[in-house]
């Protein structure tokens, strides 16, 4: 089964990464080991700082969740070396009831492909083409099922000739039978001295008794005898041949990669009339091949999404996913799903709120690593208890976690908010710190967030954060762009925006300044930024 990827939105904060790790965690601990905490965004400086105090190191960075070739249930066919004999590879494909198959170097990379259309176009070619060139004896011996009779004594490794047969009222006529021939006969000792002297490339002797002197024979013939009939037998030397001479080499041949993107295989097999395409891995070595009916029903990648549910901050891809779970404590949005899943939205003030009260619910205790990363989560999101989304719960939650973790919250909120990261960072690195958009109504908006305890040096730079920001709203075509610089010591935000001042003045009440207010008492985007402009905006 597929693993489960959990994962929070973009642009990451604390409370994000933290959940998608906590939740990965708790349904490991239940026997669930498919699940894996994952991120869609960079990790910014207070979460990484807090991951490290901890002892733990940030999720796996995930791209998108668009399904890819190894998502699909594609065909392991067996694979044969490209030197085995035409008569092997039609026997696996009759035994395997496949119509194609890849054929391998040595180190299992692609030489070409075979079908069933090869093997009957080459069968066809033999009737009107008599003659083999350089036919390795192993090959030839083993289609035949015999054995070499002069082993000791020939040295030959392939052969080369005209395949003759020698029908029992013609064998005087010998003048059609030289050196280069090779040449199918019965019982008949005659034919056999006389091929001898001729030193005919091969003798083949088909179900008879092989005297001692074939045995003991040091000419130059190869001599090999067989249990079928040579009827049999002249259809066979045909077969033997290796089947890199006749299967598609594979630079003409249209292949995929596991990490190549459905759309764009559907794309490819549009274009071209292929029954199926190989597939390789990393390596380039072949691990299966692909047909159009596996693109019908596609196994997706299968998601649990946590501190998030709209659309536009969640995973690119997101439409070709499957989502298992949402946990979440934001508003409801636009995400849609195929069929019923488990949601868990409760208004609190931090996502592992929620989950440790399904770690409660469960009777698993977490680590006192984790219940002290997890802890520090919901001080960052609740901004050390004193965000309006702050519930009793949070508290309660926060403090359970931190016995088990044995520290003190004030200790560590001071870890966690003693953070500088704005020295020697771009005002682009530090926006997207904790960014996000909105639609709402007919208005679209990008509104970032950065807690600190001295926001007077990011309001030094507020000349290059509003020359950003204009830049985003022309880009993105935005209505409005807000950064909230909440300090934590003043409980309160410095909002920078661009755009309308009139859109400010009404939702907040209050005359702003040159694309600045200041904001008392808020210290939410959720709560008290987003409410505002969705009850202006309609």
């Amino acid at each position: 089964m597929s693993e489960i990827f959990v994962t929070g939105h973009r642009n990451p904060d604390t409370d994000s990464i933290v959940a998608s790790m906590a939740y990965a965690a708790l349904r490991n601990a239940l026997g669930d080991r498919d699940y894996k905490a994952v991120r869609i965004g960079s990790v910014n400086d207070e979460t990484l700082h807090i991951l490290d105090y901890f002892g733990f190191d940030a999720p796996m960075y995930v791209h998108n969740m668009r399904t890819q070739v190894k998502d699909l249930d594609y065909d392991r066919p067996p694979e044969l070396e490209h030197k085995v004999s035409v008569d092997l590879a039609w026997r696996t494909m009759r035994d395997s009831e496949i119509a194609t198959m890849p054929i391998v170097n040595e180190d299992g990379t692609l030489f070409g492909m075979i079908s069933s259309g090869d093997l009957a176009s080459y069968d066809m070619q033999t009737i009107y083409e008599s003659r083999v060139e350089k036919l390795p004896i192993f090959n030839l011996i083993s289609a035949l099922e015999g054995r070499l009779v002069n082993e000791y004594g020939n040295q030959v490794n392939s052969i080369s000739g005209n395949v003759v047969i020698a029908l029992p009222k013609s064998y005087e006529d010998m003048a059609m039978v030289s050196a280069d021939s090779i040449l199918v006969c019965g019982d008949q000792p005659e034919i056999i001295d006389r091929a001898i002297e001729k030193g005919v490339s091969c003798l083949i002797l088909c179900q008879t008794e092989i005297p001692q002197r074939l045995v003991d024979c040091t000419a130059s013939t190869c001599i090999i005898s067989t249990p079928l009939d040579a009827r049999q037998a002249a259809r066979l030397i045909y077969q033997a041949i290796p089947i890199e001479r006749i299967c598609d080499c594979s630079k003409s041949v249209e292949c995929f990669h596991l990490t190549d993107y459905l759309d764009d295989v559907k794309e490819v097999m549009a274009k071209s009339r292929y029954r199926c395409y190989p597939v390789l891995d990393e390596h380039e070595r072949v691990v299966g091949t692909l047909s159009r009916f596996h693109l019908l029903n596609p196994r997706r990648k299968r998601v649990v999404l946590v501190d998030h549910n709209e659309a536009a901050q969640s995973v690119t891809g997101l439409d070709q996913a499957e989502i298992m779970e949402i946990i979440d404590h934001h508003r409801l949005a636009d995400i849609q799903t195929r069929q019923p899943i488990s949601v868990r939205n409760e208004p609190v003030g931090s996502t592992n709120t929620i989950i440790t009260a399904m770690y409660q619910e469960h009777g698993v205790m977490p680590s006192p690593k984790m219940a002290g990363l997890m802890a520090a989560a919901i001080l960052s999101d609740t901004v050390m208890f004193k965000s309006p989304t702050c519930t009793k719960k949070d508290i309660a939650m926060a403090e359970r976690l931190a016995r088990m973790a044995k520290l003190s919250l004030d200790e560590l909120g001071k870890e966690l908010f003693s953070i500088s990261g704005a020295e020697g960072k771009s005002v682009e690195e530090l926006f997207k710190t904790d960014y996000k958009e909105f639609h709402i109504a007919e208005q679209n908006m990008g509104v970032s967030q950065i807690t600190c305890v001295d926001a007077e040096v990011l309001l030094g730079r507020k000349e290059e954060f509003i020359r950003m920001m204009e830049e985003l709203k022309l880009r993105k075509e935005f209505d409005m762009v807000l950064l909230m610089l909440t300090d934590v010591l003043l409980e309160g935000t410095h909002l920078l925006f661009v755009g309308s001042s009139d859109v400010i003045r009404q939702a907040f009440s209050k005359e702003p300044g040159e694309n600045y207010i200041f904001l008392p008492g808020v210290m939410s985007r959720k709560k008290q930024i987003i409410p505002m402009l969705t009850a202006l905006w309609g």
